[in-house]
């Protein structure tokens, strides 16, 4: 196993890779020269990637000349709006293996399901190309350490899509923290109180007909040739063979800024997940409900850092009165969905509500500060590509890694301890013993009740205590369990295999 995590072996193999593939292709030996367009490919335009077609649209410095999406009928449509816009329309692609061929591609900007993300950035940087990898950067943690090896390899400049990183108001609120405006700080809160429905009975149910799926479904199993789930764009965040759930959907956000605002630049020592996927038999008013999804829709993950701890709580059901007074008070300019971080501070909080607004607050809840303003995270992608300066990134890869393995190895905690079951009295005394700077009494009291306003029968449908995890972060492995460590990686799918750190 490459060991790229601690400080001292990133700089070490950072300089190496800078001496010994200096003369990997730079932007401008791939096509331009200082005063013309940096060529740029899109993988994945169905959803987020719109939001990459714009940002690139927008940049004068950039040109698109490429799309890819196994979606035939979605491609098209794109080239179609980006030729109105820009006057030259795109080459389509079904395979993005084909577009890395064209010489004329500077840059590759995915968004592809979360399975795809890896192998599409390595990839890409295979290939003589810069990247930007959606988050989570990676469906898995020995992927994240295989991208962070490509990058080093070819010289790449890979940029993953956290943008808070580049947001003015949470660099000035981790700036903040870390110069003692709450005092001492070591314990953060991530929240993604955020409602996310059923997606629908299990069941067959037919491809689209304008879809490869084949090259959908790439490093993942072949399920020939139905689905499981009814809509077939975007739910499969909820299937863990595909998505990481919304703890890996959203909390890539959320954890990225409080390992930041912490300080934290490594991955927890232990880890320990309860929740479930609960509430939708209420919904439907039907016990026998199964829903198409296999993430967790509700879970407590709880990070040990040493001296430092995190926790991240998702909650899917309806969540108009979910929380505590005391998240209420923190969150009181937002309404319905909570999605964010607090920071606990000796001398007050500091919360990030969005990703152009925090607030500081004093121990009795007065706002005593505010930060404000946006981000062009694109942007500093392409500045960094034209620098060919790493450290001019404001997300690099090995950030995305540290924040998305955070997400990874909470399910890994719930996948491991999915089957047990337990009653609340035998999940407080559990908690009673665990390691943390929160009171981890009161968040699963806050967990039950929010679950029990959703119609949930807690003893017919119980919380799942997740495996209590130890973990190595220099090697990446569990050391007190081993059969978890199956989940660091997968199994992949001829030729669609993301290598590992050391075959890059």
């Amino acid at each position: 196993m490459a060991k790229h995590l601690t400080r001292r072996s990133f700089v070490k193999t950072a300089a190496v890779a800078g001496s010994a593939f200096a003369a990997a292709p730079a932007i401008g030996r791939a096509g331009t020269s200082a005063n013309e367009k940096i060529g740029a490919c899109i993988v994945g335009v169905n959803g987020r990637g719109n939001s990459h077609i714009s940002a690139y649209l927008s940049d004068e410095r950039t040109e698109i000349r490429a799309i890819v999406d196994v979606d035939e009928e979605v491609g098209n449509n794109r080239c179609e709006q980006i030729e109105k816009k820009q006057g030259l329309r795109p080459k389509f692609y079904t395979d993005m293996r084909k577009a890395f061929e064209d010489d004329s591609i500077n840059i590759v900007s995915t968004a592809t399901p979360n399975h795809w993300h890896a192998l599409t950035g390595i990839w890409a940087m295979q290939a003589g190309k810069d990247a930007y990898v959606e988050k989570p950067v990676c469906h898995n943690v020995h992927e994240g350490t295989a991208l962070i090896a490509a990058a080093r390899k070819y010289n790449r400049m890979c940029q993953v899509g956290t943008q808070c990183r580049s947001s003015r108001a949470v660099k000035d609120a981790v700036a903040f923290i870390q110069a003692g405006g709450i005092g001492t700080c070591n314990f953060a809160r991530g929240l993604c109180y955020k409602r996310r429905a059923s997606i629908g009975a299990l069941g067959d149910y037919p491809i689209p007909s304008n879809v490869n799926f084949d090259m959908w479904s790439g490093p993942a199993q072949f399920t020939d040739p139905r689905l499981t789930r009814q809509k077939f764009h975007y739910d499969w965040h909820w299937q863990r063979m595909y998505g990481n759930g919304d703890l890996g959907n959203q909390g890539p956000h959320q954890t990225d800024i409080a390992r930041w605002g912490l300080g934290v630049d490594t991955h927890p020592n232990a880890i320990l997940t309860y929740g479930g996927r609960l509430g939708y038999q209420a919904e439907r008013k039907d016990p026998n409900y199964v829903d198409a999804g296999d993430t967790g829709n509700t879970e407590v993950s709880i990070y040990d850092y040493g001296e430092k701890c995190m926790v991240f709580e998702t909650r899917g059901l309806n969540v108009d009165d979910s929380a505590d007074d005391e998240i209420n008070k923190l969150f009181a300019s937002t309404k319905g969905n909570k999605i964010g971080v607090i920071f606990y501070g000796s001398d007050g909080y500091v919360v990030q509500l969005s990703y152009g607004h925090c607030v500081a607050y004093d121990k009795e809840f007065n706002v005593t500060k505010e930060f404000k303003g946006g981000e062009d995270h694109f942007g500093n992608f392409i500045s960094a590509c034209q620098s060919r300066k790493m450290e001019d990134l404001n997300a690099d890869v090995r950030e995305g890694h540290l924040s998305a393995a955070v997400s990874h190895l909470g399910n890994i905690s719930y996948y491991m301890g999915e089957s047990n079951k337990v009653s609340v009295e035998d999940l407080q005394s559990v908690l009673k013993g665990v390691k943390s700077l929160d009171d981890n009494l009161a968040t699963l009291d806050r967990t039950v009740k929010h679950l029990e306003k959703n119609g949930v029968d807690l003893q017919k449908y119980p919380i799942a205590l997740g495996a209590q995890l130890e973990f190595d972060p220099e090697k990446e492995l569990f050391t007190n369990n081993s059969d978890a460590n199956q989940y660091l990686t997968r199994e992949y799918r001829a030729p669609y295999i993301c290598p590992t750190a050391d075959k890059v």
